[in-house]
């Protein structure tokens, strides 16, 4: 088990340092370069994230003496991946000086605070849009719960009806042996008589 552990460990080194990479680059690229750039990141957020899921379950299944270790390494691998999203967001909607000055012309100084306004409107509607990402995917993974709940019951109820039919048979040759049993006996004592 900790093995798959350590095996998702480094995949997450991996990835999440060319995110890093990547996220660096964001701000300086613009147009269709830059969008193909923040969708290739976002799919590999996507994939660090599955990770972590696939590293929390594998951490349920570890021993309990050594869960704790794993369980610490997993909270900052967290930590991580909330600050490369964070770093993610910024990088999305910041340019580099020259993508800027190409943007705003020479005269910078007043329209700097219309874009500082703009970032943070940006920002936070990004914010907003990746908690409602979130919620979905928490009510998705609920609603699938609940289906292999539902599944799990149906299967307990099934099971249950096959024994109560199973008891009742058994009861059925319960009182005919038991009724053979009298008749035995009547003509045993019967026969005695004789």
């Amino acid at each position: 088990m900790s093995s798959d552990f350590e095996a998702y460990e480094q995949d997450f080194g991996t990835i999440t340092a060319e995110v890093t990479n990547k996220i660096g680059r964001i701000p300086k690229l613009s147009g269709e370069e830059k969008t193909q750039l923040v969708l290739n990141v976002d799919k590999q957020l996507e994939e660090v994230r599955e990770l972590l899921e696939q590293m929390d379950l594998e951490v349920r299944e570890i021993p309990i003496q050594s869960r704790p270790m794993y369980s610490s390494r997993l909270k900052s691998y967290k930590g991580e991946i909330e600050k490369l999203e964070k770093d993610f967001k910024r990088s999305r909607i910041a340019y580099s000086d020259e993508v800027r000055n190409d943007l705003l012309g020479d005269d910078a100084g007043s329209s700097e605070n219309q874009l500082i306004k703009l970032r943070e409107e940006r920002a936070h509607l990004l914010d907003n849009t990746e908690k409602l990402e979130r919620s979905s995917r928490r009510l998705e993974a609920g609603y699938q719960i609940a289906v292999e709940t539902e599944q799990v019951g149906q299967e307990i109820l099934s099971n249950l009806h096959s024994d109560r039919e199973k008891i009742q048979k058994a009861r059925e040759r319960l009182r005919e042996t038991d009724a053979n049993l009298g008749k035995s006996s009547r003509i045993l004592t019967g026969m005695l008589r004789r």
